[in-house]
């Protein structure tokens, strides 16, 4: 009788140095005569069969690891896996597990290729000889200078785990307050979205067929309904040039805005000019700017190199410039409220809370409480907004869609008055 067992991964020791290894997947039976399967990289089928048997594995299923039907690229690695990242790391640093062996057992359990094989890079670059720092400066993209910088001043002070473990609740910070924002305004734009499609529908599809029916009338028809139908008619000539000329400014708009920092700094301004919107963007970009600069003072990094990294954490170029200027001020000696006092864009809160933090000699503590603070305003204002937008929606669909029904029935309207 044999009952069946999964075995996620099987460590079995192979010379990684000899060759570049080959994942394999693997199903065998026990000297108890239970299935086993697993995955483990080797050199070949019959070094990893040899291994398997001196385990007291006999191997049934040797073979390599099929390629994903759509490629081994894998999903984009996102800012919320680098913080889940963080914290597994710091958890396991904190249990006196060894950096190494932290980051193998990590390694092993992504599904994700991309974010395996960058795990994988970074642990043999450690065992090769460099610091955390230096292994993970080879990923920019994913790694930024703010956590470069703080993992960097971790080692330095021999506070890695507890150095990782802020980065992480930083991250789950910042990253829940981007997606409740992003939550608020997806609803509305997809909202209006559907209901420009759904207008363009009628016009291309339903107004034609009403028009058809007008014209056997023969009778005059209300200015509002030529108006509908002259649209219909320019939407049925033209939809491709109407298609090409969205589809081009949408790929226009995205190509400027990452390309030039002139109109992105353009955009950024608006917005913050924008009402409701734009209070959301500013508390937004003060709560980053309070919680990266106490996250990376609090770390150890010195203050103008902290400055340096908070800027493009702010997530506003307006804010972003503002605080390159900070940091220039107070790199000279300027004190840090009276920088923030120059840019003219903190509140007189923040930059007394500042000052009494500078004052206290706890600059990190009272920067996290002001985090707090605006954050929370933050969740406030989101949650209005989402209130407030809501019977606006309805106006616009009404507006749109209400308004084409009611200009094809007002000939109807029209004829049955005159019998």
């Amino acid at each position: 009788m044999s009952a069946t067992r999964s075995a996620v991964k099987k460590t079995v020791p192979v010379d990684r140095a000899t060759s570049q290894l080959v994942p394999f997947v693997w199903e065998g039976t026990d000297k108890r005569g239970m299935k086993m399967k697993g995955e483990q990289p080797a050199k070949n089928a019959n070094l990893l069969k040899a291994e398997l048997r001196k385990l007291g594995i006999t191997p049934t299923v040797v073979k390599p690891k099929p390629k994903p039907l759509f490629g081994s690229a894998g999903k984009v690695i996102a800012p919320k896996d680098i913080a889940f990242f963080s914290r597994q790391m710091a958890t396991m640093m904190k249990s006196g597990v060894p950096i190494v062996q932290a980051l193998e057992i990590i390694g092993g359990g992504h599904k994700n290729p991309r974010m395996k094989g960058m795990i994988d890079q970074i642990r043999t670059d450690i065992e090769g000889g460099s610091s955390m720092h230096e292994a993970i400066s080879k990923h920019p993209v994913q790694f930024d200078e703010l956590f470069r910088n703080l993992v960097r001043a971790g080692e330095g002070a021999g506070v890695l785990e507890t150095v990782l473990d802020t980065i992480a609740s930083y991250k789950e910070n910042v990253e829940a307050l981007k997606g409740k924002i992003k939550k608020a305004l997806f609803y509305p734009t997809m909202t209006i979205a559907v209901a420009i499609l759904v207008s363009a529908i009628l016009l291309i599809f339903v107004v034609p067929q009403f028009e058809a029916t007008f014209r056997d009338f023969g009778a005059d028809l209300p200015a509002f309904t030529r108006m509908i139908v002259a649209a219909s008619d320019f939407m049925v000539g033209y939809w491709w040039m109407i298609l090409i000329i969205v589809v081009g400014a949408i790929f226009g708009f995205i190509f400027f805005y990452k390309r030039s920092p002139g109109f992105q700094h353009f955009l950024d301004k608006v917005v913050l000019k924008i009402p409701v919107i734009g209070e959301i963007m500013h508390n937004s970009a003060i709560a980053r700017f309070a919680r990266t600069t106490a996250v990376t003072f609090k770390a150890g990094v010195p203050l103008v190199e902290a400055l340096e990294s908070v800027a493009g954490a702010t997530g506003n170029t307006v804010y972003e410039k503002a605080v390159y200027r900070i940091r220039d001020d107070v790199a000279v000696g300027y004190p840090v409220n009276m920088a923030m006092k120059q840019t003219h864009l903190f509140p007189h809160m923040v930059i007394q809370m500042t000052a009494i933090g500078e004052e206290a000699g706890a600059l990190d503590t009272m920067l996290f409480k002001v985090a707090e603070y605006y954050e929370q305003e933050v969740n406030n204002a989101v949650d209005a907004l989402a209130s407030l937008i809501e019977p606006m929606i309805m106006v616009v669909i009404g507006i749109l869609v209400g308004g084409m029904v009611i200009g094809m029935y007002l000939p109807i309207f029209k004829l049955a008055a005159t019998i």
